[in-house]
């Protein structure tokens, strides 16, 4: 008998009802991929430069790689990291680590050495698969990491830089066992994903996910976004990020076929979309913009309408009209990484589309209303634990509730609690409900910046700036931007006597962090501040508005 929790058993209790294996079965994506091999095998899985790759071959190369993991001696429970872009193998790494019993962290490869090197001490990879571009960076990481993982090679004739080991991917999937029976989830509440996101510091913290949220949420994204059978997707958005939001594991639901690609460009994506067909892309509000900035020789007229989930930073409403007048269709989401990625939407009433265009962009902006498979959403004031009212006016804290809210954060009970205090999981994000039921996001009340889609943290770009010898006060805010959504706008007042320019300023944390974390805008300038020296960030907020 399976112990289901908190099970009870309707009608006459005299009659047994028990969870067995033929009436319950934990949740868990790999299913997805088992079916689509058994019952799609020759179809098309991922598209890759020249080569393509089947569904029945993903699947024993990932069941083989799983193998290989295990002998090594990967247990269940053990962390198994990547740092890679959005080629082939990481798309199989999203199966073969799970199937294993691990958890996969899949690593950001934008990120600098020094937190690449907290993640893999915090998380205790035990295996790091490394792409040969992220090779430099990965062996300035492990300088600091007391314990370091089994590296890994991965070998894509694109990418520049050197191996990081002699032990290869392909190596690993050839020496594995395609009969070897790959380990089911014993609970859907087994992790599946250890992610890290940015957070309000620094450093960042490590997010949980299970089988029964990676499962459920993977379903949401097909029929929230009314994904058909044998869709073909365009990885524009990063499987390190959210777990590429749990579409690996959606395309396996739906046997659709991945395209993937190094480099996000216009050109990238209109050639995806004329020569493979593509029917479906995500990305940030800068995707959105690359696609509307490309020349006119390129992206008129469009062969079929083209679907677009778009989130991070609220797209502007003139982005959202003039990519939909170019024949794309958007959807837009909103969500965090303690969330799965997107967990709410704008779902479309049909009435909307007779609207002027102006007002269907703006209608479109909104955050909207809660994924299928998330129980509870709502705009709460934070002191009374109430709802707010829906007058489209009142600011209020988003929180959440449901089977797609992480487990907790990894070696963080502090953290976890205070997330979920009061029976929600507490965003931290600031906003209004409209009358009719639609969230729109205002503010972050965390400062977090979310420039193409990656979330900078303001505190870490102010600690970068008190290191320049020269700055005596700094704080950063966000800048709407049309192109990136959002970018670091950093206010500094210089010591008495010092001469230093915006382009030495901005070149200075260039050499001191991650670049896509780097302001793009420095004001000199006092700061704003209350009676007891706290920086108004409001003020700073406004005023990067209207620079």
């Amino acid at each position: 008998m399976l112990d289901y929790p908190n099970a009870e058993q309707p009608g006459d209790q005299s009659v047994a009802m028990p969870a067995l294996s033929a009436n319950y079965a934990a949740l868990s994506p790999l299913s997805f991929l088992q079916r689509a091999a058994e019952v799609y095998p020759n179809h098309i899985a991922i598209r890759y430069a020249e080569k393509t790759t089947d569904w029945q071959t993903v699947y024993s190369r990932s069941v083989r790689l799983a193998s290989s993991l295990v002998e090594h001696g990967i247990e269940p429970g053990d962390v198994v990291a990547v740092i890679a872009p959005n080629i082939p193998e990481l798309f199989e790494l999203h199966y073969a680590v799970p199937m294993a019993g691990a958890i996969l962290n899949a690593i950001n490869t934008r990120l600098e050495a020094d937190t690449v090197s907290y993640i893999l001490e915090h998380g205790g990879a035990k295996v790091l698969f490394v792409d040969r571009e992220s090779t430099h960076v990965v062996n300035a990481a492990l300088a600091n990491v007391s314990d370091p993982p089994t590296l890994i090679d991965i070998h894509d004739p694109a990418a520049v830089g050197e191996p990081v080991s002699d032990n290869t991917y392909e190596d690993w999937v050839a020496k594995g066992a395609s009969s070897w029976r790959w380990l089911r989830a014993e609970s859907d509440w087994q992790s599946i994903a250890l992610n890290y996101t940015s957070g309000t510091t620094g450093r960042p913290k490590g997010v949980v996910y299970h089988h029964r949220g990676a499962y459920l949420n993977a379903m949401s994204n097909i029929t929230g976004w009314e994904m058909p059978h044998h869709p073909t997707y365009l990885w524009t958005l990063p499987m390190f990020h959210c777990n590429g939001w749990c579409f690996p594991w959606t395309l396996a639901a739906v046997a659709g076929t991945s395209v993937c690609i190094r480099q996000v460009n216009a050109e990238s994506i209109y050639n995806g979309i004329r020569e493979h067909n593509v029917t479906h892309f995500c990305g940030a509000p800068v995707v959105l913009n690359m696609v509307i900035n490309h020349s006119e020789e390129h992206s008129n007229p469009l062969p079929h309408t083209v679907n677009i989930m778009t989130a991070a930073a609220p797209p502007p409403a003139s982005v959202l009209e003039r990519i939909e007048n170019l024949g794309f269709r958007v959807t837009h989401v909103y969500g965090l990484t303690e969330t799965y990625g997107p967990a709410v939407m704008c779902a479309w009433h049909a009435e909307w589309d007779a609207l002027p265009s102006e007002e269907r962009a703006k209608k479109k902006a909104r955050q909207g209303v809660r994924y299928q498979v998330l129980e509870g959403l709502d705009v709460i004031n934070p002191e009374t634990m109430q709802p707010v009212p829906r007058d489209g006016e009142t600011l209020g804290e988003v929180m959440f509730q449901g089977n797609i809210v992480m487990r907790g954060y990894y070696k963080n009970a502090e953290a976890t609690e205070e997330a979920f205090a009061g029976g929600w999981f507490h965003s931290g994000d600031l906003a209004v409900m409209d009358p009719d039921g639609y969230l729109r996001l205002l503010d972050r009340a965390k400062d977090i910046i979310i420039s193409g889609g990656e979330n900078i943290s303001s505190i870490e770009i102010e600690d970068t700036l008190y290191r320049h010898p020269d700055v005596l006060d700094a704080a950063v805010a966000a800048r709407p931007d049309d192109y990136w959504g959002e970018t670091p706008c950093a206010f500094v007042t210089l010591r008495d006597g010092a001469s230093v320019t915006e382009a030495e300023m901005i070149a200075f944390c260039r050499d001191n962090m991650a670049h896509f974390k780097c302001p793009k805008t420095v004001v000199f300038t006092d700061l704003p501040k209350t009676s007891t020296g706290k920086v108004q960030k409001f003020l700073l907020r406004e005023r990067a508005k209207n620079l």
